[in-house]
């Protein structure tokens, strides 16, 4: 049997390689490096067999309807799968399998904490200032920062990526840790001494909040106006989860009425557009305190390849009668 495979956009070569070395697999991608049209993704899914999605293309109905009753597979080159409808796919009998791995935990954590340096020490600020040729000489006072060690953290999820924050922030900087999660983790405790609190205890006390949850029902807008009055003033927000964890509108308030110190986003409510409302006078791009990175907290060379080798084993499992190793339930 040939397997018909759709890409909707371009990835790294080391998973396109491994497809491309199996006989019974007929490639086709999505020839320009950009987010594929709405419109072209319905005509290009037809009578494919297998589909290889990445995380800005909706994977709905109305794309399995495209597709056709052939359409098996759904392998998402991302770790999240919120852009999935596992609901209609699970119907259907299509199964869908994501790319988690711990290359991909370890260089999100890094981004995290980069975040965090960044604000603390107010380097964007610095970089800005200093480019504009505004320093013209050393002062006492000149862009004051945070200290980083000793300080507390609150993480807010504590699977692979929540975990490897806590881990490095703990052994590197000696800092309290405070974590929320649907369940307590002993493990995490034993090893950082991590105190479990609930979400408004760990607002409360937290010098950093960090978001690492998936996006669900029950995490849209998990931090909102009322979770911004319970933070401390001096309190720095990291997200490098998914956007519509935050009440992005509520966000803004907050930064202008000084509620929290800043905040780092690599994603963002209604992504691509950093802010949600662009009529809004306020604009998260114009704010000296909030550092963005366009979703890029896994973009490195060694994480992306292996997002690529991961969603092609999957695939290749898959036709191989196997149950892939990264199925989504």
């Amino acid at each position: 049997m040939i397997y018909k495979i759709f890409v909707t956009r371009e990835i790294p070569d080391e998973g396109i390689k491994l497809l491309k070395a199996d006989k019974r697999i007929k490639l086709e991608i999505y020839e320009k490096d950009k987010q594929i049209p709405r419109r072209e993704l319905l005509k290009r899914v037809k009578d494919k067999d297998i589909i290889l999605s990445i995380l800005t293309e909706r994977i709905d109905d109305e794309v399995f309807n495209a597709a056709g009753p052939q359409l098996k597979m759904v392998a998402n080159y991302a770790v999240g799968f919120d852009n999935v409808d596992l609901v209609e796919a699970k119907k259907r009998g299509i199964a869908v399998t994501n790319t988690p791995s711990e290359q991909i935990s370890e260089s999100v954590a890094e981004h995290t904490i980069a975040f965090m340096f960044s604000l603390a020490k107010r380097i964007c600020e610095a970089d800005r200032f200093t480019r504009a040729g505004k320093y013209k000489a050393w002062g006492p006072k000149l862009l004051l920062g945070t200290d980083f060690y000793g300080k507390t953290v609150g993480i807010i999820g504590t699977g692979r990526i929540g975990s490897g924050v806590v881990h490095r922030l703990h052994d590197g900087f000696n800092m309290k840790i405070l974590y929320n999660d649907i369940k307590r983790n002993p493990q995490l405790e034993k090893e950082t001494s991590a105190k479990f609190r609930t979400l408004e205890q760990l607002l409360k006390e937290s010098d950093f909040v960090s978001l690492h949850v998936p996006l669900s029902p029950s995490t849209r807008h998990l931090i909102s106006s009322k979770q911004f009055k319970m933070m401390k003033k001096t309190a720095f927000l990291i997200n490098t989860a998914r956007g519509p964890i935050i009440d992005e509108k509520a966000l803004v308030k907050a930064l202008s009425k000084k509620e929290i110190a800043g905040v780092g986003l690599d994603v963002y409510e209604c992504e691509p557009m950093i802010d949600c409302d662009p009529k809004d006078n306020l604009d998260l791009r114009e704010m000296d305190n909030v550092v963005l990175t366009p979703h890029t907290a896994s973009a490195t060379l060694e994480t992306r390849q292996e997002m690529s080798r991961l969603a092609a084993e999957n695939i290749l499992m898959f036709i191989n009668g196997k149950t892939p190793k990264n199925i989504v339930r």
